[in-house]
């Protein structure tokens, strides 16, 4: 301060109160550090941080403390050495890919029935990058280890819980398929988030999440995170420096916040979503209902051992039968508590006509092998009152 006491109005009203010298307290809640760019007190500090020979932060793009924070939670809930943070899902979702050597001549088999952005970004962006592509039903083990082996992948992606139609990866099976063949598993875990599942711990190299799903939880944050190895972390944290799908910290700070009450929410989420589920299930206006809570569906027994009892995710869909993309529609103008938004893992409960948002991207032959009908609805359970969601449910189905 006494430095600038004889500088110029102008000058002490850019400098003034800012960079205060550390002090002998900690903030108990991680503050946002809203930064671009950091000081030393040597440049010689400077240059050891960028070679990596200190730790410290040098510029946004690189790091940031807040954001830090949060990849340092996540790694925790994940069973991960590291976790390495981005502006969204799906730039996760693709440097994951980068850092798992996927380029121009390597092959990915991935599940058919990925979120509807991955299926289009692996089929057009990497496909045009010269990059083969198998999609597979991954339930089936047999179509999986034939074409690991007649493509020689270097990746096999899943979703733990599959977007919108609920399957169950079997993790731990297909990590052995991986490895067996020289591939290395990377799978999406937004679904069923570390409260369900740490694929690490059954395997899988990568584990990619849209945190501004669950983890984030509050629909008020775009976020995506991939958790991994120190040694994958540093190969994400040098290509991300070149790419510059960075985390900001607001962003990373909201979800951090939201990913402090992860397991409240789940807790609640995976409840109300098996309750609406066993209820859509005997209503006549449903003619088939998707989610591994259910004891029909071809996975439950895998999701019980996987999951551990402690649910099977918030997520279900549900075909209203006999309806067109019309009839939906009308149902979804109809509902007052689930509201229809293009996202998921909220407080909220939140419906999505799969054909005309999330899989938009698919061609009509796509979605149909993928089984996409036009009457197939996602809804995402929030916290509120499993009541209240039944009787919002029930009456907007009377009108269709």
């Amino acid at each position: 301060m006494d430095k600038l006491l004889h500088k110029s109005f102008q000058t002490r009203a850019v400098h003034a109160g800012e960079r205060v010298p550390p002090a002998d307290f900690r903030p108990v809640a991680t503050p946002i550090w809203n930064t671009v760019g950091y000081l030393y007190e040597s440049m010689d500090d400077l240059d050891a941080v960028f070679d990596r020979k200190k730790q410290g932060q040098v510029y946004l793009r690189y790091s940031n403390p807040t954001t830090e924070a949060f990849e340092n939670a996540v790694a925790n809930l994940e069973s991960a050495e590291a976790a390495q943070a981005y502006s969204s899902g799906m730039a996760a979702i693709h440097a994951a890919l980068l850092g798992a050597g996927i380029k121009a001549g390597t092959s990915i088999v991935a599940a058919l029935d990925v979120y509807g952005a991955t299926f289009t970004l692996l089929n057009s962006i990497f496909t045009n990058l010269g990059v083969n592509i198998r999609m597979v039903d991954v339930s089936s083990h047999d179509e999986v280890e034939t074409a690991l082996k007649e493509t020689g992948a270097t990746v096999l992606y899943v979703e733990s819980i599959s977007n919108p139609l609920l399957k169950v990866a079997d993790v731990p099976a297909l990590a052995k398929l991986a490895r067996k063949h020289g591939a290395l598993l990377l799978v999406d875990n937004t679904f069923a988030s570390p409260y369900l599942l740490n694929p690490l711990e059954h395997g899988a190299e990568y584990v990619i999440h849209s945190a501004t799903k669950y983890l984030s939880g509050h629909g008020d944050a775009l976020a995506g995170v991939v958790a991994t190895s120190t040694a994958n972390k540093n190969k994400l944290f040098e290509l991300n420096k070149l790419i510059g799908g960075v985390l900001g910290p607001f962003e990373a700070w909201l979800a951090l916040r939201g990913l402090k009450t992860l397991p409240l929410r789940m807790k609640q989420q995976c409840e109300n979503a098996l309750r609406v589920a066993e209820w859509l299930r005997l209503h006549p206006r449903i003619e088939t209902v998707h989610y591994p809570g259910l004891p029909e569906h071809p996975q439950h027994e895998l999701a019980k051992q996987l999951f551990e009892g402690r649910g099977f995710g918030g997520v279900l869909s549900f075909v209203i039968e006999g309806a067109d993309k019309n009839k939906v529609f009308r149902f979804m103008e109809s509902l007052s508590i689930c509201l229809p938004a293009t996202t998921l893992g909220d407080i909220y409960s939140l419906v999505l006509h799969p054909m005309t948002s999330s899989h938009r991207g698919l061609t009509p032959q796509e979605r149909a092998r993928v089984g996409i009908r036009d009457g197939l609805v996602r809804l995402s359970t929030g916290i509120e009152s499993a009541d209240d969601i039944l009787a919002d449910l029930d009456s907007a189905l009377s009108k269709v």
